[in-house]
């Protein structure tokens, strides 16, 4: 294939600062996102993907259904795609590693699962309570890369070939199909090489030129052996992201200091690298990719881990200024300027980065599974609202969900079409019944995925970067893991909650309606006469979010109830070889929209088809005054407390924090937050006429990033209804600027 690259027509002898290359970068960066946008965009991460018309693959199916299943499938796909995968590079950028699509979504539709290994019963109640089981669907855990930077890909090949001398037939389909991929891998990284030095040579700036040079050098080393500088290893790292999304969305990063503080303090030491080039490297690292990096938190020995190339990040990504993941860790000895630093960038940028966990709340959850702190210290933010182990844990994170809103729904109908007693409290009986019907099942589900997904989708890539894996010779869902711990989440708890608490407060207490008579009401959609009055007075009951409120006893209900059910699903399968974890979480991702979609009216005053709540939030207009202390402190009450997150999602007006006093507010502000028992922070600051405008033309405003959930995005690459969810939470935050 030939090469795609940039011209870039510049004299040759103009020179460029670090600033110059980063500015010129991101505003190319900028260019291919609206493309992707007016290609069609996506309610997703960005993964720094390149529209272009230059390379298709066409899948080579080895079933009738037109689709891949198996080793032997995927491993020669994906190496075909290898062979013929132009390079993509750029000048002035220090690292090439660009992909253009993933290989698991070039499955033509409902192909997914593989169908020899089918579930129609699961799947009626899937249906029923509109769950997504999570089989087949992205992975979701996260590599060590440090095993990659230990022993490079020359030193897995080997041990892949060593193991497969040491066992059995039975594992020879593992290892052919392993150093095939790990085979290819090098190959295409050394002919990337090849190539970028090629174009080193015809390249006509001088600065340029031997920016190509050094890059290509780079690259036919560590195509086999293992990174020794701070810029091999921050390559290496781009290849690995670029090659694990190729396969299927690929992975997370990681502790970032961990990973490259040594290499960064060797070569300072050393007098081969100088802080403006290590933010220089990092900067082209994030915007090669939207990855999860985790910064500061405590060590092992409950030390801060911040040091000064946890600030260069920080700097790396403001002088970047896009869509960047990164979560700051926060804990009671967090280095206090890197805190306020960290909110200071929040607010200056407005780009939704970074995000906040609490350390403590989420170490002494995961330790209440079992496990000790070491391994609860070692789990990293790691995607929207999720932690993990890296190279340790199978855990199907943000995949697996149960709308307990259709739950209430199911239950209600019940309710309403049997004889017998009718109350909230008949209500909760028949919705405790449903909601362990519909977890029983997930959990049935998830256990059918692992027992079955080598057969359908193994993990090529991502095994790799597992410890023990390869002297395992198995996927990593056939009891490769060292640990499975399966996160299930509840989607619309703030609907069920309002739901029981409007039913309680206007029918069992104050006897302003019937249950026929809401009935009515609901079945019409509100509409009709009386229909808009009686949809005011469920709506303006007492609401989850308003403060020890009717609502706010109900959501600590449910979620009670359904950690409990999530719980004992460790119980029912604790025979399986793999010794699965099940832990709760309160999340919904970005399928607010979907979930909400086929969901009738609801007693809350919700109407049929509108979006469910985000995640662990509050339904919108929950209070008058919209209390931020108040909603915090609920959804701090509801945390499931077994590791996984519960997440605030905060939209704050940019005026709070406009001087050094306001920085401080907000710095106590999320700290509290924090404090109180919540899992995770994600703030946008809401700039309302800037994505009111963008909303009627997102092109506009091109590089405006917001933080849709747990990940950013570009606002013009979404979709009208995604960016519509964030313009009502603009006109709750600032109703004046929506007028």
């Amino acid at each position: 294939m030939g090469k795609i690259r940039f011209i870039n027509e510049f004299a040759a002898d103009r020179t460029f600062t670090y600033d110059e290359r980063i500015a010129l970068l991101r505003a190319r960066k900028i260019s291919q996102t609206e493309e992707k946008a007016r290609a069609g965009g996506a309610d997703e991460d960005d993964y720094g993907l390149i529209e272009q018309d230059e390379f298709r693959y066409t899948l080579k199916p080895n079933h009738p259904n037109g689709s891949i299943y198996g080793f032997k499938a995927w491993s020669e796909n994906y190496c075909a795609i290898l062979d013929r995968h132009p390079i993509y590079v750029d000048a002035l950028d220090a690292f090439a590693a660009k992909g253009f699509f993933f290989l698991e979504r070039l499955r033509p539709p409902g192909t997914k699962w593989n169908p020899d290994y089918a579930y129609p019963d699961l799947q009626a109640i899937f249906d029923r309570y509109q769950i997504i089981s999570g089989i087949d669907n992205c992975h979701h855990f996260t590599p060590d890369l440090q095993i990659g930077f230990d022993r490079g890909w020359g030193g897995i090949l080997a041990e892949l070939k060593e193991e497969r001398a040491r066992h059995d037939e039975s594992h020879h389909e593992f290892y052919d199909a392993e150093i095939a991929v790990v085979e290819h891998v090098i190959a295409f990284i050394r002919r990337a090489g090849e190539e970028i030095l090629e174009l080193s040579r015809i390249e006509r700036n001088a600065q340029l030129a031997e920016n190509l040079r050094t890059m290509g050098e780079i690259d036919l080393r560590i195509a086999s052996e293992p990174p020794k500088t701070f810029r091999e290893a921050v390559q290496w790292s781009c290849w690995f992201s670029m090659l694990s999304r190729t396969y299927n969305r690929g992975s997370a990063g990681g502790q970032l200091e961990d990973l490259f503080n040594p290499f960064y303090e060797r070569d300072v030491a050393a007098g081969t690298l100088t802080d403006d080039e290590a933010v220089f490297y990092l900067a082209c690292m994030f915007l090669q990719d939207s990855r999860y990096w985790q910064l500061s938190g405590p060590d092992a020995n409950d030390e801060d881990r911040t040091c000064h190339l946890s600030y260069l990040a920080l700097d790396a990504a403001n002088r970047l200024n896009i869509a960047t993941n990164l979560t700051i860790r926060v804990h009671d000895r967090i280095d206090r300027a890197f805190f306020r630093k960290s909110v200071e960038l929040l607010f200056k940028n407005r780009q939704g980065w970074p995000r906040y966990s609490s350390d403590k709340a989420l170490m002494e959850g995961f330790m209440r599974c079992g496990y000790p702190k070491e391994l609860a210290r070692r789990r990293v933010a790691a995607g929207c609202h999720w932690m993990c182990i890296p190279g340790m844990e199978y855990t199907m994170n943000d995949t697996v969900k149960i709308n307990i809103a259709m739950v209430f729904e199911v239950a209600w109908n019940e309710m309403m079409s049997t004889e017998g007693e009718r109350s909230a409290e008949a209500l909760w009986k028949l919705y405790g019944k449903h909601l362990k019907i519909a977890v029983d099942a997930t959990g049935r589900g998830v256990m059918h995925h692992l027992n079955y997904q080598t057969k359908s989708q193994p993990e090529l890539i991502l095994n790799l970067m597992q410890h023990g894996l390869v002297k395992k010779g198995v996927n990593i869902t056939d009891g490769g893991a060292n640990y499975y711990n399966i996160c299930i989440d509840a989607a619309g708890i703030a609907v069920a909650a309002d739901s029981f608490a409007a039913v309680e407060q206007r029918i069992d207490r104050e006897g302003k309606l019937t249950f026929a008579e809401l009935k009515r009401h609901m079945d019409a959609n509100y509409e009709g006469v009386d229909g808009e009055r009686v949809r005011q007075l469920m709506l303006h009951s007492e609401r989850y979010g308003g403060g020890d409120s009717l609502g706010d006893r109900w959501a600590v209900r449910i979620s009670r109830l359904w950690t409990g059910l999530v719980r004992d699903l460790v119980r029912q399968h604790a025979g399986d070889f793999r010794h699965v974890n099940f832990i709760p979480g309160l999340f919904s991702w970005s399928n607010t929209i979907l979930l909400g979609s086929i969901l009738k009216a609801t007693p809350n005053g919700r109407k049929a088809g509108e979006p469910i709540n985000h995640g662990a939030n509050p339904n919108g207009g929950f209070r008058a005054d919209g209390a931020v202390t108040a909603m915090c402190n609920s959804i701090a009450a509801v945390q499931p407390g077994y590791g996984n997150t519960a997440p605030v999602q905060l939209e704050v007006d940019p005026q709070i924090a406009n001087d050094p006093e306001g920085i401080d507010k907000m710095c106590a502000m999320v700290m509290g937050i924090i404090k109180s028992g919540n899992t995770l922070l994600n703030i946008n600051i809401i700039d309302a006429r800037r994505i009111l405008e963008a909303h009627k033309d997102p092109f506009r405003y091109p590089d405006l990033v917001v933080r849709v959930t747990g990940f950013t995005a570009f606002f013009a690459m979404l979709s009208p209804k995604f960016r519509q969810l964030v313009v009502d939470r603009v006109k709750s935050v600032n109703p004046e600027a929506c007028r």
